[in-house]
């Protein structure tokens, strides 16, 4: 298995569907693409948006952390 790269705040926040075409998002230092999601359509799902760290919002959701397992990993939260 190959390292995953390492993105800081700066650049996830690039990738929060309106400054680039990617929808990102970033749980416990792990990133994230949920661009595909029908729930992240222009980078927002709900109150949340997208290109930022959603680990201490999760507590406030209907849903646990398995979410995140459908999603593709790219990398790595510096």
């Amino acid at each position: 298995m190959t390292e995953l790269p390492i993105y800081t705040r700066s650049q996830l926040a690039l990738r929060n569907g309106q400054d680039k075409p990617q929808i990102w998002v970033a749980y416990k230092g792990i990133i994230y693409d949920v661009t595909d999601s029908r729930l992240w359509r222009n980078g927002k799902h709900y109150e949340h948006w997208a290109g930022q760290d959603l680990t201490e919002e999760l507590a406030d959701a209907p849903h646990t952390e398995t979410v995140f397992e459908k999603f593709l990993v790219v990398g790595k939260l510096a």
